[in-house]
């Protein structure tokens, strides 16, 4: 019978992955809802605070600026999060898209 000789046992090294430059390249989304001539201003003030819960002086202003610069960034995060935020603003009949953020 042979036998086994022990040469060198040590653990092998474990590497970390810099996660730095995959985060940087991950960029947060932007929710966008953008003017129509449908919906009541009153009713778009409505529909950002029950889902996003602004006060009604924000929710007016993102609507102001939704009717006079034809859209508003209503909220941002995730990319899970933003498809989430758009999902809810279509089941209002809002119109909503998401990107990612310019930096």
């Amino acid at each position: 019978m042979g036998y086994f000789q022990l040469v060198n046992a040590r653990p092998a090294e474990v590497l970390e992955p810099d996660v730095g430059d995959a985060t940087k390249f991950d960029k947060p989304w932007i929710v966008i809802v953008w003017n129509d001539p449908i919906n009541l201003m009153s009713y778009v003030t409505f529909v950002f605070q029950k889902l996003f819960g602004y006060s009604l002086e924000k929710a007016t202003e993102l609507m102001l600026d939704v009717h006079h610069k034809g859209r508003a960034v209503v909220s941002n995060g995730s990319r899970e999060r933003a498809e989430f935020d758009v999902y809810r603003l279509h089941e209002h009949g809002l119109w909503a898209t998401m990107e990612h953020e310019t930096l």
